[in-house]
C-alpha cells in the first residue's frame, strides 16, 4: 500500500522546484497522489478494510487542502500541478 523509497526520491526529483526540495506543495501533492493511488487499488480488492479507508479520506483532504493553498497563492503552479498529475479539476 505504501510507496518504496525509490519511487518516492523519484517523485521528488521530479516535482522540485530546486535541489534538496521535498517540502514544496508540488512535491507534497505528488507524493500524497501516488500514496491515494496504490490505496485505492489496495481498496478494490479489500472491500472491508474501513481503517485503510478512512486514511485514504484523510489524505484526500490532505491533497486538497494543499491544492487550495497552492491556488491561492500562485494559480499559474497549482495548474501545472493539476496537469501534471492528471487530477480532474
Amino acid at each position: 500500500m505504501s510507496i518504496t523509497a525509490e519511487k518516492k526520491q523519484e517523485l521528488i526529483a521530479e516535482y522540485a522546484t530546486n535541489s534538496g526540495d521535498t517540502g514544496s506543495p508540488e512535491v507534497q501533492i505528488a507524493i500524497l497522489s501516488e500514496r491515494i493511488t496504490n490505496l485505492t487499488e489496495h481498496l478494490k480488492t479489500h472491500k472491508k478494510d474501513f481503517h485503510s479507508r478512512r486514511g485514504l479520506l484523510m489524505m484526500v483532504g490532505q491533497r486538497r487542502r494543499l491544492l487550495d493553498y497552492l491556488g491561492r497563492k500562485n494559480r499559474a503552479r497549482y495548474e501545472e500541478v493539476v496537469k501534471r498529475i492528471g487530477l480532474r479539476r
